[in-house]
């Protein structure tokens, strides 16, 4: 059986934008066992792990398989059967170790020989429109699917001079990222909802300061789902906190090695695909399993700022975390497994109460990308870890209540802000690179893919520390005074943004494009409100077109944009809105305009040369961005008359000066 895995690349109009280089439209879609074997004998794990690694080594194999047939495939035609019966024939084998390894230790599973089929899955259309979520979106031209193909070429055939096909513009040797991937964060209306919080809940926070991996900690293994095999994730990760984590580490390596965190107390591993500019660059994996080879291509990104914050419980009072406690969040897999273990957020500094689960934000211009994990917070009481590295945990539900069985034990945050520029998706990303996470081959680089992952190694006392603090409601730990989303004030509940829940379903998600995003109230600050909120609803006071300048490593944007007034201006507005925490220019992140300022903005503000000046937007008649406000007010309101007093004095003094002489002099004659 054959299928047609070609789409058109060609650039103009509404025609699909090239952001691929093979033209592949189709990805592969086999059953994840990962799913099915929730439980495995202690003794069977290890070999269960490795099998389970050699599924997905065999997935990625033949993957790349595919895209070579596609690329020989001049007339577009591709023999399916080509690619899936080896595939077949390989997993049909890696299961029956499995369940013979499974059937040693404890009960034979059953019905495991027929996961073994895989098929060829076709991937999702997308237009140029998709960069504005506008209606062609997502929609097919000509009856034809289209994945993008990524264009360095001119005529769009994605061949260089030589007739080979070029890694396309630093992309992603042809797997994505596509237009469709994703969205601008100005058209996702508010969605984050924060969870009541009881009488008695655990209302502290315990923030814990590791580092943004400025030194480069890399590597494609996976120490909790494929242990003992390396390139186990096919995909980077970057680690902070423990410093000896690969797939060959011991728990006494762990408890042994050093640790990027302030506090030496924390050695946990916390680590998490990495995120990549499509520009061409040329990486230290550009020719390794787990990177280029496997199609994650083109520059690493340093994250500009990472918080990692445990809190607590919104029902009652969280117990220790048992040393070693592995948690996996999100799924690596969730594009051919469906969502419902999907859990991640994407954000823009700014519009952190607007969420996107499989969507990359496109964020304005002075906004930073911002990626979060919200972890599983209920432990079964018992096991470190399970056979599928998930049963052991489990997400709380909204109020805070736990599957039975299970206790509450501190939430884990993880927000990661970066300082990229929002890809220019009608050229495919040559004006400005696209960006993506790391992912398995076959996912394609998908947004909902993305995951992360921990291992609890903090020293025992600092844990009862940390339960400690979060039970009494205080702020505490290396860095303890959270950001918003992160704690904020405990007694708040601090504006947590992502819900803990893993994701519902992706395509029903307020924050997609396709969600008539025209309609009223799509707009950033449409559905803001007076009130100030933990989160700015606002779009941020608008930069000049210049990429603003960077804020210092491992910090979030906190000042105010150039020409915002300054405490002690001589405006009382001005000032009150410095003091008072409750003002949304008090906001720890990024400026924003005060509420229905976004839409009610004045015609200096259209002018050119007034683009971004905060002041002018507040008060025009503090003058072009970055000019000093003029005092107002008489000379004893400013004090600006006070200078005159010497000189007065002096005058007087002077004058009587003379007088005297004069007198004397008449005196002596």
């Amino acid at each position: 059986m054959a299928v047609n895995v070609f789409a058109s690349a060609t650039e103009g109009g509404n025609t699909a934008v090239p952001l691929g280089s093979s033209g592949v439209a189709a990805t592969i879609d086999c059953p994840d066992l990962s799913e099915r074997l929730t439980t495995v004998p202690q003794a069977a794990r290890p070999e269960v792990d490795t099998e389970l690694a050699r599924l997905d080594q065999q997935i990625a194999t033949a993957y790349g398989q595919l895209q070579e047939a596609a690329r020989g495939a001049d007339d577009g035609e591709l023999d399916e059967a080509a690619v899936l019966d080896p595939l077949e024939r390989e997993r049909a084998a890696t299961i029956e170790r499995i369940v013979a390894a499974v059937d040693k230790a404890g009960d034979r599973p059953e019905g495991l020989d027929a996961e073994a089929a895989c098929a060829l899955r076709r991937t999702e259309a997308t237009t140029a429109g998709a960069e504005s979520g506008g209606p062609e979106q997502g929609q097919r031209q000509d009856g034809k699917e289209q994945e993008a193909g990524n264009g360095d070429d001119a005529d769009g055939t994605g061949q260089d001079a030589g007739g080979q096909r070029p890694p396309g513009n630093g992309g992603q040797a042809g797997n994505g990222p596509v237009a469709g991937d994703y969205a601008a964060i100005e058209s996702v209306r508010p969605n984050a909802v924060e969870a009541p919080r009881r009488d008695g809940a655990s209302n502290g926070s315990f923030a814990t300061s590791c580092g943004v991996n400025a030194e480069g900690l890399f590597n494609s293994d996976n120490l909790i789902a494929a242990p003992g095999v390396g390139n186990g994730a096919h995909h980077f990760h970057d680690y902070v906190g423990n410093q000896d984590n690969d797939a060959f580490s011991s728990d006494e390596d762990l408890a042994a090695a050093d640790t990027s965190c302030a506090d030496r107390g924390d050695k946990s591993s916390y680590y998490w695909p990495v995120l990549r500019l499509q520009n061409g660059t040329v990486e230290q994996d550009a020719q390794s399993p787990g990177g280029g080879i496997e199609g994650n291509a083109g520059e690493i990104v340093t994250p500009a700022e990472v918080t990692l914050t445990f809190e607590g419980n919104e029902r009652g009072k969280v117990t220790e975390m048992p040393r070693l406690l592995r948690i996996i969040t999100g799924d690596a897999k969730a594009f051919v497994n469906g969502d419902a273990n999907a859990n991640a957020s994407w954000s823009c500094t700014g519009f952190e109460d607007r969420q996107l689960k499989d969507k990359y934000p496109l964020c304005p211009s002075g906004s930073d990308v911002v990626r979060t994990f919200t972890f599983q917070s209920c432990w079964d009481g018992r096991n470190i870890d399970s056979a599928n590295h998930r049963t052991h945990v489990a997400f709380a539900a909204a109020d805070g209540s736990c599957p039975d069985g299970f206790r509450p034990v501190p939430r884990l945050v993880q927000r990661i802000v970066y300082d990229v520029d929002a890809p220019s998706l009608q050229d495919g990303g040559k004006t400005v690179p696209l960006f993506a996470v790391d992912s398995f081959p076959e996912q394609l680089h998908k947004p909902v893919t993305d995951h992360s992952d921990f291992i609890n190694v903090f020293d025992e006392d600092l844990m009862r520390e940390m339960v400690d603090c979060i039970n009494t409601g205080r702020a505490c730990g290396a860095g303890a005074s959270p950001g918003p989303g992160q704690g904020g004030d405990p007694g708040e509940g601090a504006g947590e943004a992502p819900q803990e829940q893993p994701t519902g379903d992706p395509g029903a998600n307020p924050g997609d494009p396709g969600a008539n995003p025209g309609e009223p109230g799509a707009n950033p600050g449409e559905d803001a409100t007076d009130e100030p909120t933990d989160e700015p609803t606002e779009k941020p006071t608008e930069k000049p077109t210049e990429k603003p300048i960077e804020e210092p490593t491992g910090a979030a944007p906190t000042e105010e944009p150039t020409g915002a007034p300054q405490q002690g201006s001589g405006t009382p507005e001005d000032d009150a809105r410095q003091t008072d925490p409750a003002s949304p220019s008090a906001e720890p992140r990024a400026a924003t305009t005060p509420a229905g300022a976004a839409d009610d903005r004045s015609a200096a503000e259209a002018a050119p040369g007034a683009e971004g000046d905060a002041g002018a937007r507040e008060d025009v008649a503090a003058g072009a961005a970055g000019e000093p406000r003029v005092p107002q007010g008489g000379l004893a309101e400013t004090g600006s008359g006070l200078g005159l007093w010497p000189a007065a004095v002096g005058g007087v003094l002077l004058a009587g000066g003379c007088v005297l002489l004069v007198r004397s002099r008449r005196h002596a004659r």
